[in-house]
C-alpha cells in the first residue's frame, strides 16, 4: 500500500499497477482497489484484526492450576464472574479453547499440563558439530529396570558406561547389584583407558569426560584421576539431558533393544488390577546378567549400525578413524585412582595396621621396620596398595589378614619358607669357603690345597705353564751366531799388571 500511496499523489498509478500487485497477492483487483481507497482515507495500510479474546496471565495459570483442563478453567471463569459483578463475562468454551490453541504453543500447552519435561519435549536443539574418535567422552549411570537374583535376594542393579561420541564405541562398562558410587566410575574409567578386552581396541585417553552434575563423576578422587592425565572432567548443568545426547540415547536403546527383552523386566505390560502375566517368573543371576550385558555391549560396538555412522558399526568407525590414541603404560595405571590419607606405617610382624586391621602379603617378610604410605580403592577395604615412603616406589599389593584364605596363608608361609632356605644355602656356601681341604701326601712335601682355583688363577697358571713351556724349547745353539758388525762397540783388552801393581 505505501508504494502504491506514493504513485497515487505523484499521479503515476494505473490499473496495470493494481493488477501487477493483485496477481503476486493472489487477490482480485477490486480487493487491492478497496485497501487503497481505506488507505487514502486514514492512512491505514494493514488490515484492522477483529476484537477476539486472548489468554491472559490469569487464564495460564488456572490452566496449571487444572492440568491443563480448559472445561474446568470454563468453569472457574464463570463462577468468578458470578461472584463479582465487575469481573466481566467469560467467553464460551469454544472460543476458549480457540484462543488456547492460537495464543500457546503445542510446548506450552504440553508444559501447563505435564510439566517441564512435557514441554522440553517439543524444543529444538542444535547438533554439536562432528569430532573425531577419543575428543570427547559421556558418561552416565543406567538404573536397569530388571530384577536380578543377588545372593538370594531380588535387585535391580545399575550399569556406569562411557561412550566415545565421534565413534558411538562404548569404551568401558562397570556393573553394581547396588546404586554406585565413585569406584563404579573408577572402575570404568580404568578399563576404558586400558584398551583390553572386551572393549578393545577402542579406550586410550581421551581429550575431555562430559557428565551430569553427579557428584560420583565429580568427586575429588576422579577428577584427580584424571587431572593427573591432563583429562578434564566437565560437570553439565543439573537436568540437561540435552547436553549428552549421545549418552542418553545409549540409555533409551539399551532398554528398547535389549533390557525390554529380559525376564523380570519391570516395565512389562500389566493385567487388570496392575498384575503382571507371569510374577514368579525366574530372575536371572546377578553374573548371568552381567554376561549377557557385555555380550550385547559387544553386539553394539561390532554388529550394530547406528544412523549417524552411515552404515558403519562403531568399532568400524573406530577403526577408519586415523587420530593418533594416546595409551597409558601400566605402572602409571597401577596407581589410578587410588586414594591416599596422607599417613605413614610401618611393616612390623603382622603386616601394615591400617585402619585397625592388618594386612598381610608375601613380599613383606624381611622388610617389618619399613615405612610405607598405603593406597587404596574406594570401598574397596579387602585390598590395599603399598609404596615405600623414601623413593614413592609401588612395593606391592596386601591382603586383609582377618579375611585372607587359606591360598593366601600359604603364599606367605611359603615365601618365608623360602626366604629361610635361601639364608641356609648361603651360609653352607661361606662355611665352605672357610674351610681349606689338602691333598693326601705320601712323600715328605708341603701341604697343596685342594680348594678349586678361580677362572682368572687358572688362566694366570695355564699361561706361566706356557711360558716355561716355550722356554725350554728354546736352542740358542742351533745356529752359531756370525761374527758381531765393524761397527758394534766391543770391549777393551785386558792390561798386563806391573811388579809393583801386584805387591800391593
Amino acid at each position: 500500500m505505501p508504494r502504491l500511496l506514493d504513485l497515487d499523489e505523484s499521479g503515476e498509478l494505473t490499473s496495470a499497477h493494481v493488477s501487477l500487485v493483485a496477481q503476486a497477492l493472489g487477490k482480485s483487483e477490486r480487493t487491492v482497489w478497496r485497501w487503497l481507497a481505506v488507505a487514502r482515507e486514514d492512512r491505514r495500510f494493514a488490515r484492522m484484526e477483529a476484537s477476539h479474546f486472548t489468554v491472559t496471565t490469569e487464564v495460564r495459570r488456572l490452566l496449571a492450576l487444572w492440568g491443563g483442563n480448559a472445561s474446568r478453567v470454563h468453569a472457574e471463569l464463570l463462577q468468578q464472574a458470578a461472584k463479582d459483578p465487575g469481573v466481566p463475562a467469560p467467553p464460551s468454551l469454544s472460543t476458549l479453547h480457540r484462543a488456547i490453541r492460537r495464543d500457546l504453543t503445542r510446548g506450552e500447552r504440553a508444559g501447563l499440563k505435564n510439566g517441564e519435561a512435557a514441554r522440553r519435549a517439543h524444543d529444538v536443539f542444535g547438533q554439536r558439530p562432528a569430532t573425531y574418535r577419543n575428543a570427547v567422552w559421556e558418561g552416565d549411570h543406567k538404573h536397569v529396570p530388571v530384577e536380578v537374583d543377588v545372593e538370594g535376594e531380588l535387585a535391580t542393579p545399575w550399569v556406569t558406561w562411557f561412550i566415545d561420541c565421534a565413534t558411538k564405541a562404548i569404551t568401558g562398562v562397570a556393573v553394581t547389584p547396588h546404586a554406585p558410587s565413585r569406584d563404579a566410575v573408577l572402575a570404568s574409567l580404568r578399563i576404558s583407558i586400558t584398551r583390553t578386552e572386551p572393549f578393545g581396541p577402542v579406550g586410550g585417553l581421551p581429550g575431555q569426560i562430559r557428565a551430569d552434575r553427579g557428584k560420583e563423576f565429580l568427586c575429588a578422587t576422579v577428577t584427580a584421576a584424571m587431572g593427573a592425565f591432563a583429562v578434564p572432567v566437565t560437570g553439565l548443568p543439573s537436568y540437561s539431558p540435552h547436553l549428552k545426547g549421545t549418552i542418553e540415547a545409549l540409555n533409551d536403546a539399551v532398554e528398547e533393544m535389549f533390557l525390554i527383552s529380559l525376564p523380570r523386566y519391570t516395565g512389562r505390560q500389566k493385567l487388570t488390577g496392575g498384575r503382571l502375566a507371569d510374577p514368579d517368573a525366574p530372575a536371572l543371576t546377578y553374573e548371568a546378567f552381567t554376561g549377557l550385558l557385555l555380550d550385547w555391549v559387544a553386539w553394539w560396538n561390532t554388529r550394530h549400525h547406528p544412523d549417524a555412522l552411515n552404515g558403519k558399526t562403531p568399532l568400524e568407525a573406530w577403526q577408519a578413524d586415523a587420530t593418533p590414541l594416546t595409551d597409558v603404560p601400566a605402572g602409571q595405571l597401577a596407581t589410578f585412582a587410588l586414594e591416599d590419607d596422607g599417613r605413614t606405617y610401618t611393616i612390623s610382624s603382622s603386616g601394615v595396621r591400617w585402619r585397625r586391621r592388618d594386612y598381610l602379603a608375601p613380599w613383606m617378610n624381611g622388610r617389618t621396620g619399613t615405612k610405607v604410605s598405603v593406597r587404596h580403592l574406594p570401598h574397596h577395604d579387602d585390598t590395599i596398595e603399598v609404596f615405600d615412603v623414601t623413593t614413592g616406589h609401588h612395593l606391592g599389593s596386601a591382603f586383609l589378614a582377618a579375611a585372607a584364605s587359606r591360598e593366601q596363608i600359604r603364599s606367605v608361609q611359603a615365601a618365608r619358607t623360602a626366604a629361610a632356605r635361601r639364608l641356609k644355602a648361603d651360609l653352607k656356601a661361606a662355611e665352605k669357603l672357610r674351610r681349606r681341604r689338602f691333598e693326601a701326601s705320601t712323600t715328605a712335601s708341603p701341604p697343596r690345597s685342594l680348594a678349586s682355583p678361580t677362572t682368572a688363577q687358572a688362566e694366570e697358571e695355564l699361561s706361566g705353564t706356557a711360558q716355561a713351556d716355550r722356554r725350554a724349547l728354546a736352542r740358542p745353539d742351533l745356529i752359531p751366531h756370525g761374527p758381531a758388525p765393524q761397527t758394534w762397540a766391543r770391549p777393551r783388552p785386558a792390561r798386563a799388571s806391573t811388579p809393583n801393581e801386584d805387591n800391593h
